[in-house]
């Protein structure tokens, strides 16, 4: 063989074993015609579907070279196959790392989807978590405020129900000291001259009514003994009343209404200017009066100018009020005073008064059961003789009157102001 074959094949998929071979025959028959051609240089492209071949030729060894020698056994066929079996095994070889990137890459898409599809859930999870702790920040913004609303309730509450224990606690403080008055109010001898009673018959309010009723003029006020007069009275209304002969007057009978107070609470205090004195002996009511006032402005006794000095005959007790306050405190404090009266020494019992204030009254209108009014008389006599003229009439059984307690006529012209005692 006048001229070397030399080729390089660099195959990016090397083709199959006899598709290989069928190519290296045609390379064998195309060098045997191009050798005796002459000492040309050719060369030869062999296309399969995934490889192509590069044959050069080459005139002769010493004429020109582009490649070193190949090995010694790539020059013979069963170099060329062990080369070929060498390819195979390294295109066998990247088959299997291709498979391998392959399922590599189909893993790592599968993972690429999974944590985007579990990042899309994440965000829509996180999403619906902000809401969530949005909602309940402004929840427990809203229970916050309604507990500190709920705080200041409860401290007005606890500064209300301090207020009210301070009252209480003054209230205690003076009703002890009340009870201490009382506890220290002079000795009184009582006698009981009466008789006894159930106690569903006791009155609810007892006391001295003092009441004033304004009078019109042509009008008169008649208090019977008897309620029952007084009512037959009343139903009546109209009375024909003889003043003399072919002389008569017409009047008419009218219930009286006054406002009566149904309920009176009293509030009591220690006064600081006044002292009750009792266990006095009897003696006259003036020199007494002198000798306890003359005593009681004495410093040196534990007193002060005194203001007034009193007596009250219903209890036998003296009132004396100071000018200055806490000398009756000061006095109060010694129980017993020895007083000079009747050239003797007399123990003089100090305690302390008590002021009374009206703190509720409640009053409702009632009418008098025995007292009825009469309108419409004329003016036609003097006052006492008509008045006279009245009695006498209402006093007769006939006329449906009876026994009068009491009777006030006033004139037309006239206005007065009638008192209402115990005639009630």
């Amino acid at each position: 063989m006048e001229c070397p074959l030399v080729e390089k094949v660099r195959p990016t998929v090397l083709p199959a074993s006899s598709q290989l071979e069928k190519e290296t025959e045609s390379i064998n028959e195309t060098y045997g015609q191009r050798s005796s051609a002459g000492g040309n240089f050719h060369y030869v492209i062999r296309r399969g579907e995934t490889s192509f071949c590069f044959v050069c030729f080459f005139p002769s060894w010493t004429e020109f070279s582009l490649v070193t020698d190949p090995d010694p056994s790539e020059k013979t066929l069963e170099g060329v196959k062990a080369l070929i079996s060498k390819h195979k095994k390294q295109y066998e070889a990247l088959l299997e790392d291709q498979k391998d990137l392959t399922s590599s890459r189909d893993e790592r898409r599968d993972l690429t989807t999974q944590f985007k599809e579990r990042t899309k859930k994440l965000t829509v999870d996180l999403e619906k978590d902000e809401s969530f702790y949005k909602d309940e920040i402004e929840n427990q913004k809203a229970t916050l405020d309604s507990l500190k609303e709920e705080e200041n309730n409860l401290m007005e509450e606890i500064k209300k129900i301090q207020a009210e224990i301070k009252e209480e606690d003054d209230q205690n403080v003076e009703l002890k000291e009340q009870a201490d008055v009382f506890c220290s109010m002079p000795e009184k001898k009582f006698v009981f001259k009466g008789l006894t009673k159930n106690a569903e018959d006791r009155q609810e309010f007892d006391m001295k009514s003092h009441i004033t009723y304004p009078m019109d003029g042509g009008t008169a006020l008649i208090t019977f003994e008897e309620e029952d007069v007084a009512s037959s009275i009343m139903m009546m209304k109209r009375h024909k009343v003889e003043l003399g002969v072919e002389c008569r007057i017409i009047v008419q009978a009218h219930p009286v209404h006054l406002m009566l107070p149904s309920l009176v609470e009293i509030d009591s205090e220690v006064c600081p200017r006044r002292i009750l004195l009792s266990n006095l002996p009897k003696m006259n009511t003036e020199i007494l009066l002198n000798k306890l006032e003359i005593h009681f402005s004495k410093t040196k006794n534990g007193g002060g100018e005194v203001d007034v000095c009193d007596y009250l005959p219903d209890s036998g007790t003296v009132v004396i009020v100071f000018i200055k306050e806490n000398v009756a405190k000061h006095l109060v404090e010694t129980e017993f005073h020895e007083v000079k009266l009747n050239q003797t020494k007399h123990k003089v019992r100090v305690t302390p008064f008590l002021n009374g204030k009206i703190t509720n009254l409640q009053t409702k209108m009632s009418m008098c059961p025995r007292t009825v009014l009469l309108t419409g008389i004329p003016d036609i006599m003097e006052q006492e003789t008509l008045q006279d003229l009245l009695e006498i009439h209402f006093q007769k059984n006939s006329n449906g009157g009876g026994e009068i307690e009491a009777i006030l006529y006033n004139p037309l012209g006239q206005n007065l102001l009638a008192l209402f005692g115990n005639t009630l």
